[in-house]
């Protein structure tokens, strides 16, 4: 016989409560300094709002990070650098460890990053994180600010911070040229006497510029402490002060996000800076960090104790720039060279060696400053925009860039001609001719391929719209016709492909007569619609709220899921038709429309 259960006495009652949170050993050590420093500086009330300040999270937002924290390894390793570099030019006998080169006379910049490379610990390792840094930092600023294109992060309120990337990129570009510059060995002399060739041809000043900035004919005595202060001092500034400009306004404007449910161009879907994003920011620092050192201490680059010192009649054998200069080397290889100069009073305007340098820098960098404001001009669109294009419902836009990236690529491979040539044996005249032809070419190919291409991808948009997604289940019906089983998609997925505006295409603009239009507003007005005809004509067209409800009652009701899966939608939904401009449809402005004067 089981015995009976104990009594329990109840004791004397207390109020719930939750237990004071202990900190940890290292914020009870850091918090008597912390109160000291807030206590006389403020700094938790200007801390505390960033605490909880909300940033999305997407793997294309690392890129950012990597380029920021690339260029936190070229500041610390730049910091050991300057230590033992010596920025001249004064003619010294070298009496180092490297055997091949004693007694060899050179520059002491030379002289002294031969001996960082061998006598200091750690120098070559530091030298290299220090040069694969930049590479990266460079690829990374370059990749960052083409995901910021593709996916229409550069609108409204976001053109100034475009402006800031942009100018970033290009004293990174320049900033990486002027520190592969310093060594003085035949390399980076020879990068020195492209860009002594290109300050020389430009029209009426390049004399005097050459004069100016090398302290006399080339190579002069005084480039190198020249190019060494600019390098440590004046870009490096600037950069910093952009980099502070540019996160200021990415916590001003929040960040932007990709389409999806809950996220609205009023709201920010995402983690807490503190401590979410702090711990995954530092933890991908390090890593950061650590690929720069795998980098530095595992692949040789740059060796300059091969190359020997510079000497101003000899050039070193496929002899290539860093990456990032390979576009102007490309486009001074592939410009034809007779026939490009005149001869104007005293003066010499070289034409085949300015053009080069100068035509493809400004497109590059100058058509990714003021793009922005083109496709502004050209939609009308004059609102805020916090939520991201998917590149494939742009296809103009997504287009264009393919195609300058196509551009560059090209001129990329010219600046390797003579590699190319003796790496697949082939003529290095045949290679020339090509790329001399593919520069033109190739951007327009690329171009229609991507606009098909993305016109692809959203027909296959919105055959889930309204088909639903693909199951792989294969049912047979009894008049022994074989279809796949598709399913609903979510809501959330229906959201994130239909929530893109679509700006309109429109007929060239009549007036009316007693209309006070100026003429050239007209033009610019025709020359405007007709960007759109360009930009918004020939695309699909997302389908309506009626399409979309009829296809999921058939989806519901089991109807429509194989008959006429196949034909572009000829099941009588109507949708993934393309539009042109003149058609006499609801997207498209009508022959009545008026130029509002």
């Amino acid at each position: 016989m089981a015995k009976p259960a104990e009594t329990v006495v109840v004791g004397p009652t207390s109020d719930a409560s939750t237990p004071q949170k202990e900190l940890g050993p290292v914020f009870r050590r850091a918090a008597p300094v912390t109160k000291w420093l807030d206590d006389r500086l403020g700094l938790a009330g200007l801390v505390r709002p960033l605490y909880r300040k909300v940033f999305p999270d997407h793997f294309s937002f690392l890129l950012g990070e990597i380029a920021l924290y690339s260029f936190i390894v070229l500041l610390l390793s730049g910091v050991f650098l300057t230590i033992w570099f010596k920025p001249s030019m004064a003619e010294v006998e070298y009496q180092g460890t490297y055997q091949l080169l004693h007694g060899i006379p050179m520059s002491d910049a030379y002289a002294s990053t031969l001996n960082l490379s061998f006598d200091i610990r750690g120098g070559l390792l530091l030298r290299q994180m220090h040069h694969w840094a930049a590479m990266l930092f460079v690829a990374a600023m370059l990749t960052h600010s083409l995901r910021i294109f593709f996916t229409g992060a550069f609108r409204k309120p976001r053109e100034i911070n475009w402006l800031i990337g942009v100018g970033m990129l290009v004293m990174g570009v320049f900033e990486g040229f002027m520190g592969y510059s310093l060594p003085d060995d035949l390399l980076s002399g020879t990068g020195l006497r492209f860009m002594d060739g290109a300050i020389r041809a430009t029209p009426v000043i390049g004399t005097w510029a050459e004069f100016f900035f090398f302290g006399g004919e080339f190579p002069g005595d005084l480039v190198v402490p020249r190019l060494y202060m600019v390098h440590i001092l004046l870009l490096p500034a600037l950069i910093l002060g952009l980099i502070a400009a540019h996160l200021a306004l990415v916590v001003y404007h929040k960040h932007t996000q990709f389409p999806g449910p809950g996220k609205t161009e009023a709201n920010v879907v995402g983690f807490p800076v503190f401590p979410v994003y702090a711990a995954k920011a530092g933890g991908f620092f390090f890593i950061v960090f650590g690929v720069c050192t795998l980098m530095g201490a595992l692949m040789q680059i740059n060796p300059v104790w091969v190359f020997g010192p510079y000497n101003p009649g000899e050039v070193t054998a496929g002899s290539q720039p860093d990456w990032y200069m390979g576009f102007a080397e490309g486009a001074i290889r592939i410009m034809p060279g007779p026939g490009w100069e005149w001869h104007i009073g005293h003066t010499t305007w070289s034409w085949n060696v300015f053009l080069p340098l100068a035509l493809p820098m400004g497109l590059l960098f100058g058509g990714m400053a003021i793009y922005p404001f083109i496709e502004a001009w050209v939609t009308g669109d004059k609102s805020e925009h916090h939520l991201l294009d998917r590149p494939r419902n742009k296809p103009t836009r997504t287009a264009l860039g393919v195609a300058a990236m196509t551009w560059y690529a090209v001129l990329w491979i010219g600046g390797g001609n003579d590699l190319v040539a003796t790496q697949f044996h082939v003529s290095l005249n045949a290679v020339t001719y090509v790329l001399r032809v593919g520069v033109f070419v190739a951007p327009v190919l690329a171009f229609l391929l991507t606009k098909r291409i993305c016109v692809g991808l959203q027909r296959s948009d919105q055959d889930r719209l309204l088909h639903g997604a693909e199951t792989g289940v294969i049912e047979r019906d009894p008049s022994g016709k074989y279809a796949e089983r598709h399913r609903t998609i979510s809501v959330g997925e229906q959201y994130a492909l239909t929530q893109q505006k679509e700006p309109l295409a429109l007929n060239p603009a009549t007036v009316d007569d007693g209309e006070d239009v100026s003429a050239r507003a007209l033009r610019l007005e025709q020359l405007r619609r007709g960007a759109t005809r360009f930009y918004f004509g020939n695309v699909l067209r997302k389908p309506t709220r009626a399409e979309l409800e009829e296809a999921i009652a058939h989806q519901h009701h089991g109807v429509g899921h194989g008959d006429g899966h196949g034909d572009g939608h000829g099941d009588g939904h109507g949708a993934g038709h393309e539009l042109t401009a003149g058609e006499d449809n609801p997207h498209f402005g009508t022959e009545s429309e008026h130029l509002a004067p």
